[in-house]
């Protein structure tokens, strides 16, 4: 196989864009977004992953852009940014499984570069570069600035020529750490909603296993507001009755509070963000 012959496998290898939003999915921006990318790099393949997140909703947000684990090296553009053209920076983040995380400074990548193996660079864009539109709006960079980059990553251009590489540990801190155990309590924090009701936590399945939770029959759950609560450890829904509260893993190496076709949010008054204490 020839140097070009090589060149062209690498770029096919990397044309995959996924695009991920609170813009809604009635709205414009995730086909606008998706008709950049596909003017500069043609033979990219483009899928939008949400553009449902919660607005403004940081959590929602880096939670979802955890789950690019699931889908092919590439880039992956996450926009949900309260301070849109405020003084934060706009970055490219490259890890060490190979893909590119793209969006503000505002600590929602950093919880997906941690699952696709840490931070292997990190640059911030250039507003004044030759690889985002020209007519750039004060308040849609996703089309104007992270869509084109995007699309010129996926077409082979190097990721020093959008702007300067920064110290990662300059960079606005994770949105949210990892659960913690002290005492034989595991402090956590909800960091997604199901739309059924479900409530995800930042327990991972490797935490869960090293406390040899799954060799319990139950678990004392307490939140600020509701009463302790004593839920049973299952595998699935239907481990427990209709109507009834459980606690497993869930579909993406996490664990979760559920409710058997019922909402365990709604019921316990439990939004995003929340502190919520399992006793070990």
């Amino acid at each position: 196989m020839n140097k070009k012959e090589l060149n062209k496998k690498e770029l096919n290898k990397k044309a995959f864009v996924s695009l991920t939003s609170d813009f809604g999915a009635q709205g414009q921006g995730g086909g606008l977004m998706e008709g950049v990318i596909m003017s500069i790099c043609p033979h990219a393949y483009v899928i939008h992953l949400t553009h449902e997140l919660p607005p403004f909703n940081l959590i929602a947000a880096a939670r979802t852009l955890e789950q690019v684990t699931f889908l092919p090296v590439g880039a992956h553009v996450c926009i949900c940014d309260p301070g849109v053209w405020s003084d934060r920076k706009s970055l490219i983040l490259e890890t060490y499984r190979g893909d590119w995380l793209l969006g503000p400074d505002n600590g929602i990548l950093i919880p997906a570069a941690r699952s696709l193996g840490g931070i292997v660079k990190a640059t911030t864009i250039e507003s004044n570069n030759k690889y985002i539109r020209t007519k750039i709006s004060q308040i849609f960079q996703g089309r104007d600035l992270f869509a084109p980059v995007a699309a010129y990553l996926s077409n082979g251009v190097s990721l020093d020529e959008f702007g300067p590489i920064i110290d990662v540990n300059n960079l606005v801190g994770s949105i949210y750490d990892e659960a913690v155990v002290i005492d034989n309590l595991v402090y956590a924090t909800v960091i997604q909603i199901s739309r059924f009701g479900s409530v995800h936590m930042n327990i991972t399945y490797e935490l869960w296993k090293q406390l040899e939770l799954n060799h319990k029959d139950s678990i004392e759950i307490r939140h600020s507001h509701a009463e302790s609560l004593c839920l049973p450890i299952g595998r699935t829904f239907s481990d427990v009755a209709e109507g009834e509260p459980i606690v497993l893993k869930d579909d993406y190496g996490r664990i979760e509070m559920a409710i058997n076709m019922g909402s365990f949010a709604e019921t316990f008054k439990i939004k995003i963000g929340d502190s919520v204490v399992f006793c070990i």
